[in-house]
């Protein structure tokens, strides 16, 4: 492309030098400027016709990055996980079923101690200086009373099935007691009670 210009530049001189020497000064100079014009068009159109500048090419995007941007529609999106609901069913009152309402706090804490199989809060339910009479035997203050009750008690069931008997300073009621390991029987446990604690416990065969 160079060398094509070049030779056409000296044409161009060549023929501007042969025809002012035919012409007047004043037509000679206006045929020289004329001249020197088009040799340079061109040399000024000569970038446009050279080779189109290097680009560098874009990578395509991948499968990953275009699922990525695309949108999603809200059936493509996994909902959350629903919480589980809380259980609805609730621990039983370790003195029912069937027991009535107005046992003596006293004697439930009892009750109670013994269905959750809690030795502190059995011996907790009565009084320092207590007694239990248990049939026939005398379990008399808190250490014998833990001792009878961590051999004898702890590991049953008692449930209160009726008061048999209601008295200002305590109350009889009608158990089941069933040691670990048997069916049980019924009994009556005749509570007297005084400071918030059990302070006799008569229990005998019914």
């Amino acid at each position: 492309m160079a060398t094509g210009l070049g030779r056409a530049s000296a044409a161009r001189r060549i023929l501007v030098a042969m025809n002012t020497r035919l012409l007047p000064p004043a037509l000679a100079r206006a045929a020289r400027r004329r001249a020197v014009l088009l040799a340079a068009v061109p040399l000024l159109a000569a970038p446009a016709c050279g080779p189109a500048p290097a680009t560098t090419p874009r990578p395509a995007p991948s499968a990953a990055a275009s699922q990525s941007l695309a949108p999603q529609s809200p059936a493509s999106q996994s909902p959350a996980s629903p919480s589980p609901a809380p259980s609805a069913s609730a621990s039983p009152d370790p003195a029912s079923p069937g027991a009535p309402a107005d046992v003596a706090r006293e004697a439930l804490a009892y009750v109670d101690a013994v269905n959750a199989g809690d030795l502190d809060a059995l011996v907790a339910s009565f009084a320092r200086d207590a007694e239990i009479i248990d049939v026939a035997r005398s379990i008399k203050g808190h250490d014998a009373i833990r001792v009878w009750a961590g051999d004898e008690v702890i590991g049953g069931t008692l449930r209160v099935v009726s008061i048999a008997e209601r008295r200002a300073d305590g109350q009889k009621l009608l158990v089941h007691w069933a040691p670990a390991g048997s069916d049980g029987w019924r009994a009556h446990y005749d509570f007297t009670v005084g400071g918030g604690r059990i302070v006799r416990a008569d229990l005998q065969y019914a």
